[in-house]
């Protein structure tokens, strides 16, 4: 089986996190989001990635070059966004088989990959309490039915999960027209494979379409839940490790600091003196964490420092930011109630009690900053010292 996993898309809703790096490469775990989507892929069997690449597609070159796990991988450039038919279609001439489609930027239960290879003509699905936002599923006697995007009245639960097993002759059906949208979708050669074969519904445990920066966080809270505990790096005698914390070589645990896991500390990576890291935490390679500092439930991306007397909580911190020292990140409102955040101009619930700040690339701070729960700031931006901020720059 080939599977196609599309890596295009830069992620406008994942701002600033994307506006230099593409959404299928920012980090989950010890390895990039797209990189979980190729795993499962292999796991279930395929034996060739094709990548379909586009914003910045040399960073995903560069980390799965030819060969991955073993498996040959090759790439399709899509040189316009012009929807998920368009960027399969991109890679029609490397097809020769059945072959499945996977979104680069989604999380998938890995079990469900397997059995979506082993039924194909198949289609991932699952079940959310509110489908209208979604393509919606209808099925009979095992099989799907039809599918219908984004209906006000959904005919059932079960919303298009973006993970397709396609027949051979899929490959021919992928010149759809443009939708409403102006897109080529991938649902509309779904639908023409319902009605010529009898494609089986696989329904997932678990499911994550990591669009927006909160989801990024929860992606970590995944994925870092199901480390094992490994220490490879330097840790201090006079420091202490508790539940699944791994440690990778090269990085350095100080004297005073208390690491309660799940928490991923990476290769070159530095934590302490006296340092308090806790809940899912991933401090990425060559990031840092001084003295005195408490990082709780964030992603601190490469490069990223946070000086001595800095409190980070529930946020996610782009390359190479730099939080001077005393600075205080706030993730929970006065009334508790959940945290907005704003996408695409738009203020949005994030539908989470506790969230904090969204750093992009080279961030800096000055040392006092105090930073208001659900704050933006764009790649590059810089605050005074001293400073309160409580709105986007």
């Amino acid at each position: 089986m080939q599977a196609v996993v599309l890596a295009a898309g830069q992620g406008t809703r994942i701002r600033p996190l994307s506006e230099s790096m593409p959404k299928p490469m920012l980090p989950v775990a010890d390895r990039p989001l797209v990189a979980h989507t190729v795993d499962a892929a292999i796991d279930a069997g395929a034996d060739e990635i094709v990548l379909v690449v586009g914003y910045e597609g040399e960073t995903v070159r560069d980390y799965f070059g030819t060969e991955y796990r073993g498996v040959p991988v090759t790439y399709a450039e899509q040189h316009e966004q012009a929807g998920t038919a368009d960027a399969v279609e991109t890679a029609s001439d490397r097809l020769d088989g059945p072959f499945a489609v996977l979104n680069g930027d989604n999380l998938y239960d890995p079990a469900a990959i397997e059995r979506l290879f082993d039924a194909c003509p198949a289609v991932c699905a699952v079940e959310v309490p509110d489908p209208s936002n979604y393509g919606v599923l209808s099925t009979a006697d095992g099989t799907v039915t039809d599918i219908v995007e984004k209906p006000a009245d959904p005919p059932t639960n079960l919303a298009n999960a973006g993970a397709y097993a396609f027949p051979e002759r899929a490959a021919e059906w992928l010149d759809v027209p443009a939708s409403e949208r102006g897109e080529h979708e991938i649902t509309d050669v779904l639908a023409t494979v319902v009605g010529r074969f009898a494609v089986t519904p696989i329904t997932l445990d678990r499911w994550l379409d990591v669009g927006r920066p909160w989801e990024l966080l929860e992606a970590n809270e995944w994925k870092l839940a199901d480390l094992d505990r490994r220490i490879d790096g330097e840790v201090s005698d006079a420091a202490h490790l508790e539940g699944n914390v791994v440690v990778e070589s090269g990085a350095t645990i100080e004297p005073g600091v208390l690491v309660e896991g799940p928490a991923l500390i990476r290769s070159g990576a530095s934590v302490g003196p006296n340092a308090y890291v806790r809940g899912a935490t991933l401090i990425d390679r060559n990031a840092s964490v001084g003295n005195g500092v408490e990082v709780k439930n964030s992603v601190l991306s490469p490069g990223a420092a946070v000086n001595h007397l800095s409190y980070v909580g529930d946020s996610v911190l782009g390359r190479d930011v730099n939080f001077g020292a005393g600075t205080t990140v706030a993730n929970l409102r006065h009334d508790d109630g959940d945290v907005r955040f704003t996408v695409k101009g738009d203020r949005v619930s994030t539908d989470r009690r506790k969230f904090g700040v969204v750093a992009g690339d080279g961030v800096k701070t000055g040392i006092n900053t105090s930073l208001t729960p659900g704050l933006k700031l764009s790649t590059g931006a810089t605050t005074h010292p001293g400073e309160v901020v409580d709105r986007d720059r």
